[in-house]
């Protein structure tokens, strides 16, 4: 019961953390508020209100009493009542006094002016309507061959503080969480300034110097987040450096190596060694690609639909069909996701005969599918081949030219953009890479 009770209010709260803290500002001062208009209309406006009626219909029914009496002249009675108790007072002579009282329940007035003429009047002794004039009611009372109309001022029943009481508690309440508002904008904006910057940084993209901001915890947040940010590029420059130094030194002696080799009078012998000497070279540039900085490259707006038709066109591969979506437009760096497609294609090629490649798109994301009719690779080995330098040593792994980079590569740059990448069995018995990239 209190799981359920726990996960229907964690659906209908408000996700961001601007909302759920203006609701527990707002949620307090409305609760409040309401407390205190109940409290202040159950205890002085309704309370007045009734003092003020039933004043008004003892002076009605005291202006009848005397009317009643024959020793007044009747004339001077209803001239004194309508000056000195400020009762317009009109008999109208009408035998038939047939008037529906229209109940309005939902108005204070009418059910105090109802509850007090009752206790004095049978129910088809009077009539009375609040609706008619704006600022005065309309009272009959039935008095012998005719009835009585009273005009009375709805001041006379109301209390005018009740106004002012509204404008006094609605006002400041709009003023407070107004208030409330920029406060609470100012206090989330670093939150959501900081949660920008960590995006941006695990898309691999180039932050300038952050600058952390609002309330001590938060600022303590950011600076941590600097400081964690500042390590990581600090020790991707180091690697990259030192993979870049290596592979320079190295380049030297293969070079000498390939010179060393062209003087090797047997053949058979030359060509092993020209063999492992391309191999090395190859090892080496995939290195650098792995360690190559993606920070150097900025985001852009591109049609990934031309770039993967581009990228296709350059194989010249009639075994490789697609199903292209035009003008498919993402924001990111155009030459890692040229790298990273390259990579995957060339893989396909390496071990398998036909490809087909897939680009689709909602709302939120893109769909990239690459499948093959390859022997595939089996389903606990799915998760490895993403690991650096990771080798299968069966299936496809009978290149000596791949040091098991190309998949990591690839996972890295689809990652570094924020999406997601996955194998799995493909509908031509092969293996389906299938991609997840945020619009």
């Amino acid at each position: 019961m209190f799981y359920g009770l726990s996960k229907f209010f964690k659906e209908i709260l408000p996700k961001r953390l601007f909302y759920r803290a203006l609701l527990i500002v707002a949620v307090p001062v409305i609760i409040l508020q309401l407390i205190i208009t109940i409290v202040f209309f159950d205890s002085l406006w309704i309370k007045t209100n009734k003092g003020m009626t039933k004043a008004l219909i003892n002076e009605i029914n005291t202006f009848i009493k005397v009317y009643d009496d024959e020793i007044y002249d009747k004339g001077e009675i209803t001239n004194i009542f309508s000056v000195y108790q400020d009762l317009n007072i009109e008999f109208i002579e009408d035998e038939n006094f047939n008037y529906s009282n229209v109940e309005r329940w939902f108005s204070p007035i009418d059910r105090t002016l109802r509850r007090e003429l009752k206790s004095r009047f049978s129910a088809n002794e009077y009539w009375f309507s609040t609706t008619i004039y704006k600022e005065l009611i309309d009272l009959r009372i039935k008095y012998q061959k005719g009835y009585f109309k009273f005009l009375v001022s709805k001041d006379r029943i109301t209390s005018s503080s009740a106004r002012i009481f509204a404008l006094w508690i609605t006002v400041p309440a709009i003023i407070v969480v107004f208030v409330s508002l920029i406060f609470l904008k100012n206090q989330t904006r670093p939150i959501t300034n900081l949660a920008k910057a960590a995006e941006r940084f695990g898309k691999g993209e180039e932050i300038e110097e952050f600058k952390p901001s609002g309330a001590s915890e938060i600022r303590q947040a950011g600076y941590e987040f600097d400081k964690m940010r500042k390590r990581i590029v600090r020790h991707l420059n180091q690697r990259s450096e030192m993979l870049s130094g290596i592979s320079h030194d190295l380049r030297t002696p293969l070079t000498r190596m390939k010179l060393q080799v062209a003087f090797i009078k047997d053949k058979e012998l030359a060509d092993k060694f020209a063999e492992d000497i391309i191999e090395m070279e190859k090892m080496l540039n995939e290195y650098l690609q792995f360690t190559s900085s993606s920070y150097l490259e900025r985001d852009e707006e591109f049609n990934l639909s031309v770039l993967i038709d581009k990228i296709i066109d350059k194989y010249g591969n009639r075994n490789i069909s697609k199903n292209i979506s035009t003008k498919i437009l993402i924001n990111g760096r155009k030459n890692l996701i040229e790298r990273c497609i390259n990579n995957l294609i060339d893989n396909a090629i390496k071990y398998a005969d036909k490809i087909h490649i897939d680009l689709t798109k909602n709302n939120n994301n893109l769909f990239i599918k690459i499948e093959d009719d390859g022997p595939g690779i089996p389903k606990e080995e799915y998760d490895n081949v993403f690991k650096p330098f990771y080798k299968i040593d069966k299936g496809r792994a009978g290149s000596k030219s791949s040091v098991g980079l190309g998949m990591s590569i690839a996972s890295d740059i689809i990652r570094s953009h924020g999406g997601n990448i996955k194998l799995e069995k493909s509908s031509m018995s092969g293996l389906c890479v299938k991609i997840f990239l945020p619009t």
